[in-house]
C-alpha cells in the first residue's frame, strides 16, 4: 500500500507563530491600505494559511489621521449609523469623522474586509491603530512594513 506524502497541511492555533508590523499610513489610500492589512490580518501571506484558522500577524498603524481617499469620496462618502430610534438615523463625511475619530475611517474598512462572525473578531483584536506617530507597543519589536 502506497502512502501519499503530499497531504495538505492545516495550521492549528496552537502552532501559529505571529510576528508585528508596523504601516505608517500618512499620505496612504485608505482602501488600498486596508485590503493589503486585512491580507496580513488573516495570515494569507503565510504558506501557513488555513481559512478557517487565525493565522494572522499583528499590525499596529500609525498616523490613521493622515489617510486619504481617491476623487470626492472626501466630500460624497457618507458614514451612516443608527441611534435606535425611529428616525435616528445619522451620516458623517470622513471630514467629519476625521474630528471625532480620526481612527475610525481605518479600523471600519478594514473590518469590513475580515471574516464576520468570531474568526473575524479575533482577528480584528490584533489590528492597533493610532492617530499619531507614537503607539505603545515597542517591547513588541515591530518590523516596518512597506506598501
Amino acid at each position: 500500500m502506497d502512502v501519499n506524502s503530499f497531504k495538505t497541511a492545516s495550521a492549528k492555533p496552537a502552532e501559529v507563530e505571529r510576528a508585528w508590523f508596523i504601516i505608517d499610513a500618512e499620505n496612504a489610500i485608505v482602501g488600498r491600505l486596508a485590503s493589503k492589512v486585512a491580507s496580513i490580518l488573516r495570515g494569507k501571506h503565510k504558506p501557513s494559511f488555513t481559512p478557517h484558522v487565525d493565522t494572522g500577524d499583528f499590525v499596529v498603524i500609525i498616523n490613521a489621521d493622515k489617510v486619504r481617499f481617491t476623487g470626492q469620496k472626501e466630500t460624497d462618502k457618507e458614514y451612516f449609523r443608527h441611534t435606535g430610534y425611529p428616525g435616528g438615523g445619522r451620516v458623517r463625511t470622513p471630514e467629519e469623522v476625521r474630528l471625532k475619530k480620526p481612527n475610525f475611517m481605518m479600523q471600519n474598512a478594514i473590518k469590513g474586509m475580515l471574516p464576520k462572525g468570531p474568526l473575524g473578531r479575533d482577528m480584528i483584536r490584533k489590528l492597533k491603530v493610532y492617530s499619531g506617530s507614537e503607539h505603545p507597543h515597542g517591547a513588541q519589536q515591530p518590523q516596518a512594513l512597506e506598501l
